[in-house]
């Protein structure tokens, strides 16, 4: 069958990027085509539909934006703007099915949090109207963000973020959101939770480790500490600093991969004052970063980076599920975590051997990573048993059982 992808953008390391081309990698090798509706893309043109109003970074989404949210009236004429753009989607929507002839529709996190309202409206109204079997896959929700408040978008939130319709299969990616969305919407939805393809052998490195650090800075000597995240408020990055701070070796270089996202530059300086103040040698290399697998001669890949890494840094406050956390078990990487609660619920029970904080960089966890970051070795053990462990629960088998249940399930109605 021909499934069709749908969400803002399809593009760069974001987690619902990287998760989208995953369950692609799964349903291509069952035999699907797959196929890419949105603003923003990297997925090959023959087989991709790209629509600048998908994208929350046209200018009109974000006009639109400004005007919508923590306000109990729409200003004048924004409900016409977002009725003409939802539209212009919604027709465009129909030449993306017509002209790839998509039998299943999969929208990814466009129907759950509103970073375009007119698309997650367009979507819901498509989906309603043509009766297309929907495998919705929600990533985070907008009342999970204290930006997507307000009396005056309420209506359209209860329309179409999510919709309950017939025909829609939900899909979540925590236990937590599953039970949410039960209590809120009685959507009885599927839990899937984020996988890596622990499978496949490690990828070569393009360059040799002298290189590598030479390209970004380093010095051969150099320890570098990843922290492979988007620079906002909830990847918890003060920790990571602090932990820096603390060990206090001058060879320790704390480097962030992705870039301040969507939620503006307010954080990014935040933590660039902090580490001058805390006297650690922090590093933003987004502009180097190209995605998991893009790399070239001029910028690496996160599959470029990880190897690099001396050691991970996830500190998050909130995770949706962790992508990171896979990412560096993946690689073998020892990492430090904090226990937010998806984390607790529904990972930390599996028996993983990691260094864990409970919102707090104490002096026990310093003394641990310090260990790890002296000898090595002393990891091996643990990464391998971690290893195992991630490839039974968290890899590409659990996808594939569960999107083949799916879309059997969304094709017999």
């Amino acid at each position: 069958m021909n499934i069709g992808f749908v969400s803002t953008r399809f593009s760069g390391t974001d987690g619902v990027s990287l998760e989208s081309r995953k369950w692609a990698e799964v349903l291509e090798r069952d035999g699907h085509g797959t196929f890419w509706f949105c603003g923003l893309c990297d997925h090959p043109t023959d087989r991709s539909q790209v629509v600048p109003e998908a994208h929350f970074e046209h200018p009109e989404i974000v006009e639109i934006n400004r005007a919508i949210w923590n306000c109990d009236t729409f200003p004048e004429g924004i409900a016409v703007k977002i009725a003409r753009v939802q539209g212009l989607l919604h027709a465009a929507l129909d030449t993306f099915c017509d002209r790839f002839e998509i039998d299943v529709l999969i929208p990814q996190n466009a129907i759950t949090i509103p970073m375009n309202l007119p698309l997650g409206l367009a979507i819901t109204d498509f989906i309603e109207g043509s009766g297309i079997p929907t495998i919705a896959h929600h990533h985070d929700f907008y009342w999970e963000r204290e930006r997507f408040a307000g009396k005056a978008a309420l209506p359209f939130l209860r329309r179409a973020f999510p919709p309950v319709l017939p025909g829609i299969t939900h899909v979540v990616i925590n236990s937590a959101a599953a039970h949410e969305v039960k209590e809120r919407f009685g959507i009885d939805a599927t839990i899937v939770p984020n996988v890596m393809d622990f499978s496949r052998p490690l990828p070569r490195p393009r360059r040799t480790v002298g290189e590598s650090l030479t390209s970004l800075g380093l010095a051969t000597g150099d320890r570098l500490i990843l922290q492979p995240t988007r620079v906002v408020p909830r990847k918890g990055i003060e920790h990571a600093i602090e932990l820096a701070h603390r060990l206090g070796d001058s060879r320790n270089k704390l480097l962030i991969s992705h870039d301040a996202g969507d939620e503006g530059l307010d954080y990014r300086n935040e933590l660039a004052d902090l580490a001058k103040e805390k006297e650690v040698d922090l590093r933003f290399v987004s502009d180097r970063v190209a995605g998991m697998t893009e790399g070239d001669e001029d910028r690496f890949s996160l599959e470029d980076l990880y190897p690099l890494a001396d050691f991970i840094t996830f500190p998050s406050l909130y995770e949706g599920f962790g992508n990171a956390l896979l990412e560096a078990i993946y690689f073998r990487k020892p990492v430090l975590v904090n226990r937010y609660s998806v984390f607790k619920d529904d990972i930390e029970g599996c028996g993983f051997e990691l260094i864990t904080m409970d919102g707090e960089v104490t002096a026990e966890v310093v003394e641990k990573v310090r260990r790890v970051l002296e000898d090595p070795d002393s990891f091996e053990t643990s990464s391998e048993r971690n290893f195992k462990i991630a490839a039974g629960h968290f890899g590409y088998a659990t996808l594939e059982r569960r999107l083949r249940e799916m879309v059997r399930g969304v094709m017999q109605g």
